[in-house]
């Protein structure tokens, strides 16, 4: 159907929406083709009370970006839509610049252009296999001879797991029916003098736009009715020219949504359908498109998985040939990356989210959003079955992981919200059971990686802007791009000479692992990788009695002047062989326990039974959430996202600030972070309490100074400690002193914020070196 807009909930894809509407509408006096671009805007429907909040908190990340979009009345929308029933309509979220373009005069016009600046193009060409070459380079191979290549770009829509099949990969795509219908002339659409906005009917799900002097009308079926195209993925696209072939049409499918459409645009009842389309949109298990380089095959890209390839398709283009040609990407899109699936992404689950996802098109965009179809999969921890009946779990990676947990008279289960719900004061609990007692959390999703081998502390001095850690020791490092913005975030312990664990992100394992294959091919260093995320179990252990109870399991001296903060140690507890790590994230006193998956189970109740007289308890990630930003301790994804490494230099658990002059080794990056540090600031980090009610930030929520946006938050949390919402905000320097007034939007308020001196509580390690100088913490 072509539709075009700014809008998507996430914030880094608008940049993409943008660059695309932006080049649609050069495209045509640049190639000499012409492209068909309406832009008559787009009016998204709220009726109900619960949409107008999601629309009021879409709007809160919208101020600080460059398209416009409005929240309007119910005036504006029957002003901009006369042919609408207003009779439920409570609100619209208008985009103006949003529109339609006929996609074949897009693609001829884009052909075009290519042609123009020297691209050569061959179709039909069936690509029949390709071979890497042991230089990194391709073969590939076509009816009409064999292309040479430095890289390849599979970029072949619902051909993708074929290619991908090729080389070994299966890539997580499946192929839904799309449906939408074309009406003959309306003649109340005829007499208008300027042309209606596309609408989407959120409630209803479907979207709807004037189609010449008709309309055109596409709904989202739900999970149940919709259709997938099934033997596309066992038996592979029929062999031909599929592409200009369409599949049966099926309108009792979507008759419960033509029903609601004729209701909110009565004229519809009375039009004729003239032509209905039905055609494969590939689908990835979360909708989002996988763009980048993939782990494990070198010089292999995707730029798959669209399930809106025209309004990606522009920004997409020019994301990754900027990557390509300059060796990094122009910006974030950590959500898109390829290697965010792993083995355990399977055809039946693929099958059971792109259900999910189509049927969910229009539901209610929540924070701390979960979609529950095709889990549990095969990756779920040792601890999953003893656990999952006591808490509500969040998905990561494919891990199920405890958000918090349930006692009696809990209102228990998945009750998302814009607002503070049925978690607010068990999370509270955990956090108190954290700072007064004792708490143990399943972490087992963090990536985690094995390198050792004659090489193994020369690569971690070319990857990481910090010193590689001694034997025994642990710390936190990053790995920069060469333009010294931060492309990961790693805990690096030695464990004994030359060999090394690795331990990220759940989100992250690939997207690291790739980086670091690439950089020892290209360095030649001889070293081992082992990839040991699935065999190995973590847990948690944090609060004042952490070393307390885990005493009570090991012969090994725990005590501070033994195992001192960021240590690492092989030892026994309760005769479980665990790597322990004095790190926590709670900033409290604790251990990350490394160990055997099958040994989960037995190292959980050996630890749960050793803390019974000291009260121990389980927490989740929730509270573990409130208990970092507390410590003000940066999370990557949200403060440390390719941003500037300065930012964020002051490292988690040293507090002290690298000296890049110091560090001698000549890691990625080193050069430019000399660059940027002689340029200086225009930006920092900073340190918010929010004077809210019963709403607390979560992100990338619009700082306002003088009824201007002047900045982003990053995360935040209500502070069980302060009895008030904290934040981390990025703000110009000018505006970044400590004592700063600013205001937080927040679900269309702006609430009073204050910059203040982080952290908001020291953590154990600084409260007891300050208990050992004689000063009060």
């Amino acid at each position: 159907a072509g539709l075009t807009t700014y809008f998507h909930p996430g914030i880094n894809l608008k940049k993409i929406h943008c660059y695309s509407i932006k080049l649609y509408e050069k495209l045509e006096e640049e190639t000499g083709q012409a492209v068909g671009f309406h832009q008559p805007g787009s009016i998204r429907i709220a009726s109900t009370p619960t949409r107008v909040d999601e629309f009021k908190y879409q709007m809160t990340r919208a101020g600080w970006h460059p398209t416009e979009q409005y929240l309007i009345t119910p005036e504006k929308v029957q002003e901009l839509f006369p042919l609408l029933n207003m009779d439920k309509v409570l609100a619209g979220l208008y985009n103006p610049g949003d529109g339609h373009i006929d996609p074949y005069s897009l693609t001829m016009a884009l052909a075009a252009g290519a042609r123009k600046y020297g691209a050569q193009l061959n179709y039909p060409v069936q690509v029949t296999n390709l071979n890497s070459r042991s230089d990194g380079t391709w073969e590939v191979e076509t009816p009409l001879g064999i292309i040479r290549a430095k890289r390849i770009v599979n970029a072949a829509g619902f051909w993708a797991r074929e290619i991908g099949k090729m080389i070994g990969l299966q890539h997580p795509l499946i192929p839904v029916h799309h449906q939408y219908v074309v009406t003959s002339t309306v003649p109340e659409v005829k007499a208008l003098k300027t042309e209606l906005p596309v609408i989407r009917d959120l409630e209803g799900s479907y979207y709807l736009r004037q189609e010449r002097d008709g309309l055109l009308f596409g709904p989202y079926e739900s999970e149940e009715k919709m259709k997938l195209q099934d033997s596309w993925v066992t038996n592979g696209v029929p062999p031909g020219s599929f592409g200009k072939e369409l599949f049966e049409s099926d309108l009792d499918r979507i008759m419960e949504h033509i029903e609601a459409a004729m209701e909110m645009v009565p004229v519809l009842k009375n039009a004729d359908i003239v032509n209905t389309v039905a055609g494969p949109i590939t689908y990835s298990p979360d909708i989002l498109p996988m763009v980048g380089p993939h782990q494990g095959v070198r010089n292999y890209w995707v730029a798959i998985g669209f399930g809106y390839g025209i309004i990606h398709a522009g920004g997409i283009g020019k994301y990754i040939s900027d990557w390509i040609l300059e060796g990094e990407p122009p910006f974030d899109l950590i959500e898109l990356d390829p290697n965010r699936y792993g083995k355990w992404t399977t055809t039946e689950y693929t099958a059971a989210k792109a259900r999910e996802s189509y049927g969910f098109n229009n539901i209610v965009g929540y924070p701390k959003e979960e979609r529950f179809a095709g889990r549990p999969t095969e990756r779920t921890s040792g601890l999953y079955d003893l656990l999952k009946s006591k808490c509500s779990m969040g998905f990561h990676a494919g891990w199920e992981q405890p958000h918090w947990f349930y006692k009696p008279g809990d209102e228990t289960g998945y009750k998302p919200s814009f607002r503070r719900t049925n978690w607010f004061d068990p999370v509270g609990r955990e956090y108190k059971q954290v700072m007064e007692k004792v708490g143990v959390i399943d972490l087992s999703p963090f990536g985690k990686f094995k390198v050792k081998g004659r090489d193994s502390v020369k690569l971690l001095d070319h990857l990481f802007a910090n010193v590689v850690p001694k034997v025994g020791s642990t710390n936190i490092s990053h790995m920069l791009t060469p333009r010294g913005k931060v492309y990961a975030e790693l805990t690096v312990s030695q464990l004994c000479p030359g060999e090394f664990l690795l331990v990220t992100g759940s989100g992250s394992e690939l997207h690291d692992l790739r980086w670091i294959e690439e950089e020892v091919t290209r360095g030649g260093y001889k070293v081992e990788i082992e990839n040991i995320t699935d065999e190995m179990g973590v847990l948690g252990v944090a609060g004042p009695y952490a070393r307390q109870i885990l005493q009570k399991l090991t012969n090994e001296d725990l005590s501070e002047g033994s195992f001192k903060f960021l240590q690492s140690r092989r030892l026994k507890l309760s005769d479980i062989d665990v790597t322990a790590v004095r790190i926590s994230y709670t900033g409290e006193l604790g251990w990350e326990l490394y160990h055997r998956k099958e040994d989960s189970v037995a190292l959980y109740n050996a630890v749960m039974e050793a803390g019974q007289k000291e009260g121990i308890d389980n927490f989740g990630t929730y509270a573990l959430n409130a208990l970092r930003l507390e410590k003000s301790f940066r999370a990557w994804g949200a403060e440390v996202r390719k941003y500037n490494f300065f930012i964020i230099l002051i490292v988690y658990f040293l507090y002290f600030i690298i000296t890049i002059q110091l560090l001698p080794a000549d890691f990625i990056g080193k050069q430019a972070l000399k660059q940027i540090k002689e340029k200086g600031l225009k930006r920092r980090l900073v340190y918010l309490t929010v004077e809210t009610d019963d709403v607390d930030p979560e992100g990338n929520e619009s700082v306002w100074h003088n009824d201007k946006v002047i900045g982003n938050t990053t995360s935040g949390s209500f502070s069980y400690s302060a009895q008030q919402s904290l934040a981390f905000a990025y703000v110009p320097t000018e505006l970044s002193k400590v004592g700063q007034k600013l205001e937080v939007e927040l679900l269309g308020k702006n609430y009073p914020a204050t910059i203040i001196q982080e952290p908001l509580v020291l953590t154990e390690p600084m409260r007891m070196r300050l208990q050992r100088k004689g000063r009060s913490p």
